[in-house]
């Protein structure tokens, strides 16, 4: 793999904009993805990589971030983990509705340079991580937040198990989700819905209905 400038390939490569359901926020984003995925693994002089998830809101984040923004007594003075934070919106969401400090997870290299990128473009302080933190208990924290990461169904599997953990331990776990195939809703308790505009180069639709979610024997 050639060694690449993460930050500037992303400075230049995305413009600042903001999501359409979270306008507090601004990040570095794509136009389009198809595009960018090609010229990643051009620069890097590799086949196969992951989409750029770093690079779009997704809807299920885009939900998470505004039920936290609209209900910030969730994570007000709280520590919180955003797991496989992608683009940072939704840890940044929390620091901007008074998270106490906000471990923004991902284990894309890319992604640890946007969510960089993105808490310096909103003077937010975040703590990052491309630790793979599926591989031990959660983190001490008081909440876990996780959007749109049930699209797999090994990883949907060990996310949820982990999570359940989590729960068991005291922390407040919460899952923003667009009807991905493998979200256990049966084992969830619905704690609002939203509209989210997306990208058709991402998803089905240009509108996604959008859940936040809670395990419901925790409810």
């Amino acid at each position: 793999m050639r060694i690449l400038d993460r930050a500037a390939f992303i400075r230049a490569n995305t413009s600042v904009m903001t999501p359409p359901l979270v306008p507090e926020v601004s990040l570095h984003l794509a136009h389009e993805a198809v595009p960018l995925w090609q010229k990643t693994e051009e620069e890097l002089g590799e086949m196969g990589l992951p989409p750029p998830f770093w690079a779009f809101a997704w809807a299920g984040g885009q939900a998470l971030a505004r039920h936290v923004l609209d209900h910030p007594g969730l994570v007000n003075a709280k520590r919180v983990v955003d797991l496989a934070s992608g683009s940072g919106l939704v840890g940044l969401a929390a620091m901007t509705a008074g998270a106490q400090s906000v471990c923004a997870a991902d284990i894309d290299g890319f992604s640890v340079e946007a969510i960089r990128l993105n808490a310096a473009l909103n003077g937010v302080t975040l703590d990052v991580t491309g630790e793979d933190l599926l591989l031990a208990p959660a983190p001490d924290c008081d909440v876990i937040l996780v959007g749109d990461l049930f699209y797999e169904k090994a990883l949907a599997a060990k996310v949820f198990a982990w999570l359940e953990q989590a729960e068991e331990r005291g922390i407040l776990t919460l899952i923003g989700d667009p009807g991905r195939s493998y979200l256990p809703r049966e084992k969830l308790s619905k704690l609002g819905e939203y509209k989210v505009e997306v990208t058709r180069d991402l998803e089905d639709a240009e509108i996604k209905m959008t859940s936040v979610w809670r395990l419901s024997r925790y409810c």
